[in-house]
Parts: C-alpha cells; structure tokens; sequence
C-alpha cells in the first residue's frame, strides 16, 4: 500500500475514490465556457449567453462577482472589450484553481501529508505594458473569432508580438505560451474546416495567456536557500515537438536536521522535431547533473541552492556536487512518507498540474478493458501508461508485473491516476527496479545504446547542418 508515516501507515485510498461535492457541478460550467469559444464571442448566440451566465453564476460570491457580471452582460450583447473578455478568462481560471485546490486537499488528506501556506505575493512590474497590450488584442480577436473561425492571417498577427517580446526575459514565458498556442492554432486553420476541435486544451491556453498579458500578473519568485541532502525519487520526462524536459522529484533532508521536504528541479532545451526519445536525454545532459544523477541512483549534496515557496529548485551546479548512491525505493519507503509539500503558486492551480509523488506496494493489477490499473484496499486506481517515455527502460508490461511503485499522482478524465516513474519487479526469481529515467546519464543496456547511437546520428547531423548555416 502507501506508507504515510513512521509507524507504517497506509494511504486511505478509499478516499481517492469518493465523489467530491461540487466538483462535477464546478466542471460542467467550465465546459460550458470552453463550447461558448468555438462559435466566438463576437455575436453570441442563446446557448453561448445562458452559458455565460452560468459563470457568473458560479463566481457570485466571489471579489470577481461584479466585474463579471458586467463583463457578461457586456459579450452577451456583443459589445466586450478586452478588459471584459480579460475578467472572463480570470473567473474561469478561478473555477479551474478551486477544483484544484479540492483535489489537492482530497490527496492530502488521503496521504496524510502536511502542505505549506502560499506566501503573500507582490506583483510584478510593469514593463513593456504596450507590448502586453499588443497579446491581449491578438487573444481577444482570437475570442471574438471563435475557434471556428480562425485562418491564417488571424493567426499569423501572433509572430510580431512575439518576436518582440523574446528578448526580454521577463517576458519570455508569456511569448512562449504565445509561440505554441499560436503554432497549434496554425496548423489546424482553417477552423471552419475542422472534425474535431480540443476544446479544453485551447480555453486553457487562450485563458492562461490572457492572465499573463495582465501588467503585474508575474511576479518574480520568491525565493530562499537550502542546504542539505537531496534524494531522487524519479524523473518526469516531457517531450514536444519543439522542446524538451526533464523534471526530477526528489526529498530533501535540510543539514542539521529539520523537517523533510517534496522537491522538484527542471531543465528544459529547445529540439528539432526530428529528435525523439532518447535524443532529448542528449540535448539535457550538458544542463542539469541532476538528471544524469538521478539515473544513475546517486544523490547530491546541495550548498545555498535557491529554492522558491513552491519546492522548485532553482539549479545551478555551482551550489551541487554528486553524492552517495540512494536507492530511490529506500527514499520512498523511509523519506517519503514524512516530506511535507511545498505551496501552490496561484497560476499554477490548475487539475491538470498535479503531479505528487506517492509509493505504492503491495497492490494487484488488472488489466480488464484492454486499460492497466492498481487494487488498492479494493478500490482501483488507473495506471496512465500512456505517459511513460518511450526514452527508458520502464514499459507498461513491467509496470504490470510489478510490486512495487513510486509514481506521480495526477487526476484526469475524472480519476485520480498514477503515473509510474519506477517500479520493482521481479527478473529470473530476483527483484530488480526499472525507472523510466535510468537513462538520463547513458546506459549500457543493448535497447539504451543502440537507440542512444541512433539518436547520436540525427543529432550529430543537425548539429553539422546549423554549422553550415551559420558559417555561410
């Protein structure tokens, strides 16, 4: 099961499983919002008004109540500006963070786990509102238009924008949102033309990139120190078309003593979409000791290293040096249950970010439907196999023959789920681990090296191609 303390307690996975009050009635006006944007808001039919109304209906005893209420009345009858369309975005980002939080606490409370407070946060300042501005309008016109109602010289008035905010970095990751949503957009225009449209993911992007455009909306964080020992439990490989990363999860054990603690570290690189799998391990490895450490079962001793309120580590391998091998099964099995968690930054509540580190053992696995899932207590929790990298050793078959598992608690399509990113299993009669990042520093495992040197190719002949280009 899930050890939650000490003294050997179990996570109430019961829990998992009960409904949360509010929580379907919550989704369903998000879902309504997100059906208002595929027609546009320029003029709004009856279903689109009445699904406004149920927004501000949700927010009513909210500080957004009244800005909100305006700002519908206002797209209802066709005559939103940006402010308005900005006050829409921000309540259903609100209704999006209050389901977060209720799951989040859900997960607390069935993992016994303490959580810190969000400290109070400043805003940020206002530079370059004029180029803000600028976003805000392309996102607006965006609403208006509707998703149906996108091409490609509506889209095309992104690239201006953000190729003058690239430069500053203060502004770098509004213009990279900006950068990807308005690719996606791209290569789906024409919207009229479209079978299937994803709705969910683009009311995200588009409101989430609409809070960003906000003066002051980012803050710096707020950052501190820390010095210790750091204990990989695994790494959580994302990959896209365009860009790569790695993020690892760890406990920290502060020097001197004190309460243990869920941490995080990230490193991301830009990639062609040629490079795939295993490559990205390449392009990542010249960033981040972390993750070649984490593969090879070590872990590191850290000096004054910047952490902010949320557990992330700001990584600098000047404040890191490679310590004794930790076997990531003992940290989850001794460290894990007692590691308290880091706060929540307010643009960061979302569902889909959830992703907590648990240990499971001792659990039975079906595989009814064609799907893979974990019997825990009875109750059954899915297995989101789907999310294991093609770049490690770790496969769904291994997960299925496992007893053992430290993974990523995430809640999608209505379930909690885990994401495994190591699992103990057994190999000829012995018990063995597999981690979907062992080979994060390189391998000498047959399937790791002879992807590793097809990988090598591809990036050994980009590399050659961009030396011409810029030589000439």
């Amino acid at each position: 099961m899930v050890p939650v303390d000490p003294g050997g307690g179990l996570m109430r996975a019961d829990l998992l499983a009960e409904p949360i009050a509010g929580l379907d009635e919550a989704l369903a006006v998000v879902e309504a919002f997100d059906r208002t944007l595929i027609g546009g808001l320029l003029r709004p039919q009856p279903a689109q008004a009445a699904a406004l109304a149920e927004l501000a209906a949700a927010v009513g005893g909210t500080p957004l109540a009244g800005a909100v209420a305006e700002a519908v009345e206002k797209v209802s009858v066709g005559a939103a500006s940006e402010e308005h369309l900005l006050v829409l975005a921000a309540a259903r980002t609100a209704l999006l963070g209050a389901i977060h939080d209720a799951l989040v606490a859900r997960i607390d409370e069935a993992t016994g786990r303490a959580r810190a407070e969000q400290p109070a946060v400043e805003s940020g300042t206002f530079a370059a509102v004029n180029l803000l501005a600028a976003a805000r309008a392309w996102l607006a016109d965006l609403a208006r238009a509707g998703w149906q109602g996108i091409d490609h010289d509506l889209v095309s008035g992104a690239g201006q924008v953000v190729f003058a905010m690239l430069p500053d970095p203060t502004l770098r990751r509004s213009a990279t949102l900006l950068d990807g949503f308005a690719a996606e957009l791209a290569a789906s225009c024409p919207g009229a033309a479209l079978d299937r449209i994803p709705v969910r993911r683009w009311a995200d992007l588009w409101s989430r990139a609409m809070l960003l455009t906000h003066p002051g909306a980012v803050a710096p964080p707020g950052t501190d120190t820390v010095t210790g020992r750091l204990l990989p439990l695994g790494i959580d490989l994302h990959e896209h078309p365009t860009a790569v990363q790695a993020q690892v999860h760890a406990v920290f054990e502060p020097a001197g003593g004190g309460p243990a603690r869920l941490v995080r570290a990230s490193v991301s690189a830009p990639k062609p979409d040629t490079v795939v799998g295993v490559g990205g391990w390449q392009l990542l490895r010249p960033h981040l000791s972390l993750s070649a450490a984490a593969g090879d079962g070590r872990s590191m001793d850290l000096t004054d290293m910047p952490i902010t309120a949320e557990g992330d580590l700001i990584w600098s391998d000047a404040h890191a040096r490679v310590g004794k091998p930790a076997d990531a099964f003992a940290t989850a099995r001794v460290a894990l249950p007692c590691a308290g968690a880091g706060a929540i930054a307010p643009l960061d509540r979302h569902p889909a970010g959830i992703a907590i580190p648990v240990f499971l053992e001792d659990y039975g696995v079906d595989r009814a439907d064609g799907g893979l899932a974990f019997t825990l207590a009875g109750h059954r929790i899915a297995v989101d196999a789907d999310r294991i990298p093609s770049a490690g050793p770790l496969t769904p078959d291994a997960v299925a023959t496992s007893s053992a598992c430290i993974g990523l608690l995430r809640w999608d399509a209505g379930d909690f789920r885990i994401q495994p990113l190591a699992v103990e299993t057994a190999v000829k009669k012995k018990t063995v681990t597999i981690h979907a990042g062992a080979w994060a520093g390189g391998t000498a495992d047959k399937v790791g090296v002879k992807a590793e040197q097809a990988a090598g190719e591809a990036v050994r002949v980009l590399r050659e191609r961009a030396g011409k280009l810029l030589r000439t």
